[in-house]
């Protein structure tokens, strides 16, 4: 890490300032190598993917309010029958994950591809959900995603160094920004953009349009500035953490070793920041709800690297107790293609295999 990185971690705030010198460790998207241009026609065809999505989602959005809500409903389940059928790469890949994660839960391949099934659907209604609420006054919006827990997130924000949303893909987990924001709550989301510049900045306005700050995952510098300005105005910012394919973390994670980013840990450690589980699942009756957790505390040793390794097994506990609790509710994409590791996730120097040792959290009280 370069001497300029590291000051580019000095932050004019007294608090924040003192905290510099750990910052410069924040690994929030793990360092790759700068890939090859791709061919010309390869990148034509891969513009020409987006742009279609981009008409896609703007005609979709267009034509919502004119549309009954219904007739919607059935028209998303014919398409995520159509796309169940058709992407037969990442259903594969769902069954697998939840074969090697769940398979005394669901032990029969029947079982598996049915969770599978329910998931997508889920996703695909996610969608659905996500672009209704463009038209939707702020009322509404409160009216159709109950919230449980506020109190803990009125009591975080009391304390004035903002607030760390935990979550996971996981139920309509969009939602949280639209409902929060609706509610009042000064609203940022850490996102890891598509490779189309066009296309990331339709997404981008409409999360405005909801009052949706938006901070860019990459490049990581201007990450880690984005969220500490965030949390230094008592902002909300929302965390997705369930990605494990890559990180500098070991953990356990549904019965299986996975690497973990080490970045919201690090960011509650060094900035006071309160972490907080959320989760936008839905009902038996098809009804959304947004559960805020109690807090959670980050585990402190003499040592700001064991802090960290603890803190992001404990977080990831947390995650996986609530996708035990809905798993026809999330992606079941967060593993390790064919569960092996990136090539920048290998075993390197003795310093880099230390820091991705595992560390177990304490037992829950």
């Amino acid at each position: 890490m370069s001497r300029a990185f590291t000051a580019f971690f000095v932050s004019p705030d007294p608090a924040l300032a003192n905290d510099a010198k750990g910052l410069h460790k924040l690994d929030m998207v793990p360092q790759r190598r700068r890939k090859k241009k791709k061919p010309l026609l390869r990148r034509f065809f891969y513009a020409l993917r987006y742009r279609i999505g981009e008409y896609a989602v703007r005609g979709f959005v267009a034509v919502l309010p004119w549309v009954p809500y219904r007739l919607l409903v059935s028209y998303t389940s014919f398409t995520a029958w159509v796309t169940f059928g058709l992407l037969r790469q990442y259903r594969k890949r769902m069954v697998e994950n939840v074969s090697m994660a769940l398979s005394k839960e669901f032990p029969s391949p029947e079982q598996r591809k049915t969770l599978v099934w329910r998931a997508w659907q889920n996703f695909a209604r996610g969608v659905l959900e996500t672009s209704a609420v463009m038209h939707f006054p702020k009322e509404k919006i409160i009216e159709i995603v109950a919230l449980e827990g506020e109190e803990q997130l009125r009591s975080a924000l009391a304390k004035g160094k903002g607030v760390l949303a935990l979550s996971a893909h996981l139920g309509s987990f969009t939602m949280i920004c639209a409902r929060l924001a609706a509610g009042g709550y000064p609203f940022s989301v850490v996102v890891k953009h598509p490779g189309d510049y066009r296309f990331a900045r339709l997404i981008d306005d409409y999360r405005t349009q909801l009052g949706v700050d938006t901070i860019s995952a990459k490049p990581r510098r201007e990450a880690v500035r984005g969220i500490l300005k965030a949390l230094r105005q008592n902002r909300v910012v929302l965390v997705i953490a369930d990605e494990f394919k890559s990180g500098e973390v070991m953990v356990d994670f549904m019965g299986q070793k996975s690497p973990a980013p080490r970045g919201p840990a690090t960011l509650a450690l060094r900035t006071g920041a309160v972490t907080l589980p959320m989760f936008a699942t839905r009902r038996d009756d098809d009804s959304l709800v947004l559960s805020i957790g109690a807090p959670i505390q980050p585990i402190q040793y003499e040592q700001l690297e064991e802090s960290v390794v603890a803190t992001t097994a404990l977080y990831t506990r947390h995650l996986e107790e609530a996708i035990r609790r809905y798993p026809d509710q999330w992606n079941w994409l967060g593993f390790p293609r064919n569960g092996k590791l990136a090539g920048s996730q290998k075993p390197r120097p003795k310093q880099r295999r230390k820091r991705s040792q595992t560390v177990q959290p304490p037992p829950a009280p």
